[in-house]
């Protein structure tokens, strides 16, 4: 009998660490999401997603505006485009603005916060942006640039 006895504190502390292991294994399972979250925002990462989307940006408004590109209120603006060219009254892509002709000085404002964040985050706006919703007056990321500046209220 007493030489079963290690055995089976043998035993028991292997379940523990298994258990252990387990519960290990689940909080390590969580944490990937976690860092592909923090390497996602990277600046390392967002960068380059800002400097490709800038790129995609310049060369679709630049050949629907025909190259008429100007600097203005933060952003580059690409006017006049025609009206399926872009979302509601305008688009940020990077830090391209797509537009017909809404460019006051309060909407480039508002623009210039959205190239703000594309600085941010990369190419992982568009996922997040989509996710906020596509009501602007409960997306965080229009809240955050201004509903009155960009024509929402």
């Amino acid at each position: 009998m007493t030489a079963g006895t290690p055995h089976r504190a043998r035993r028991a502390r292997g379940r523990a660490a298994t258990a252990g292991m387990v519960l290990g294994r689940a909080l390590h399972a969580l944490a990937p999401r976690d860092r592909m979250r923090r390497l996602a925002l990277h600046p390392l990462v967002a960068r380059p997603g800002y400097a490709l989307a800038t790129a995609v940006g310049l060369l679709w408004g630049g050949l629907l505006s025909g190259f008429r590109l100007q600097r203005r209120g933060g952003v580059i603006v690409a006017a006049p485009l025609p009206r399926w060219a872009f979302g509601r009254g305008g688009t940020t892509i990077g830090a391209v603005y797509l537009t017909r002709d809404a460019v006051s000085d309060r909407v480039l404002a508002h623009e210039a916060v959205h190239r703000a964040q594309w600085r941010r985050y990369g190419l992982a706006l568009v996922p997040l942006y989509v996710a906020s919703g596509l009501d602007p007056l409960r997306n965080r990321f229009e809240i955050e640039a201004g509903l009155e500046a960009g024509g929402y209220r």
